[in-house]
């Protein structure tokens, strides 16, 4: 099993409907506003950014998706990241991201370092935005990203057809100024005209933005081999602490 373009497995029966299920009850819509109420979802109330932008999976480069992250700064030098198939009120959390700076990336082991990308490019060419966040406030932030590196795993191919979370996960790369990393076109206008921007204005105003001062060779490794990562999902002897069963 891995994290491939072949779906892992047959489909859950169903009528079609992205994921399986039947309609949420009037009683199940009481209980989950009442827990709402009741409950505090600190981590969730932390997350403070909406970011759109594209990503690429490692192991197939010809495919792309649009993707919504909703950003939890823990500090200064890390953030999290749940990775939703759209901003709609139905968007489908199809992964996680965690952003780092430079100053943490550079401590990690060289086959880490590997699993990482940048993001200079991604801000700098306009492809990484904040909907509905005048360019203005959000440029800030952005010179600070322009900085920074992430790790993104897919865990719902849903661009593949998956009706549900299917096989491993997927090693995620940003995109790139160069032509296996270029975005669709296609994408970027469909993306560009549902918030009535221009990725082309805002690079034109990101011109200033830098990245890091020195880019570490095994960042965006593809770019240095022409190779990507994929996840196999293997049977294994687990470690125990005592008898079983």
């Amino acid at each position: 099993m891995a994290s491939s373009d072949q779906t892992p497995g047959p489909m859950p029966p169903g009528d079609g409907s992205v994921p399986p299920g039947k309609s949420m009850t009037i009683g199940q819509h009481i209980i989950d506003k009442g827990a709402q109420v009741l409950q505090s979802l600190k981590p969730i109330k932390q997350m403070s950014q909406h970011v759109c932008t594209f990503a690429i999976y490692s192991h197939d480069i010809t495919r792309q998706i649009e993707t919504h992250h909703y950003v939890s700064r823990v500090n200064q030098d890390f953030l999290q990241c749940a990775v939703y198939d759209s901003d709609d009120s139905k968007g489908r959390l199809i992964g996680v991201e965690y952003i780092i700076s430079d100053r943490i990336f550079e401590t990690l082991p060289s086959e880490e370092q590997k699993l990482w990308h940048t993001h200079e490019y991604e801000i700098i060419s306009g492809l990484w935005v904040n909907p509905r966040v005048p360019e203005m406030v959000q440029k800030p932030e952005l010179e600070n990203l322009a900085r920074t590196y992430g790790k993104f795993w897919c865990t719902w191919q849903v661009d593949r057809g998956d009706r549900v979370p299917l096989g491993a996960p997927a090693l995620m790369m940003s995109p790139q100024g160069v032509n296996l990393g270029m975005v669709a076109p296609e994408l970027v206008k469909k993306r560009d005209e549902r918030y009535g921007i221009s990725s082309q204005e805002l690079e034109k105003t990101r011109m200033d933005i830098a990245g890091p001062e020195t880019m570490n060779p095994y960042a965006n490794y593809w770019m240095q081999t022409a190779k990507g990562f994929a996840i196999d999902v293997e049977l294994t002897d687990m470690k125990k602490c005592a008898p079983f069963p």
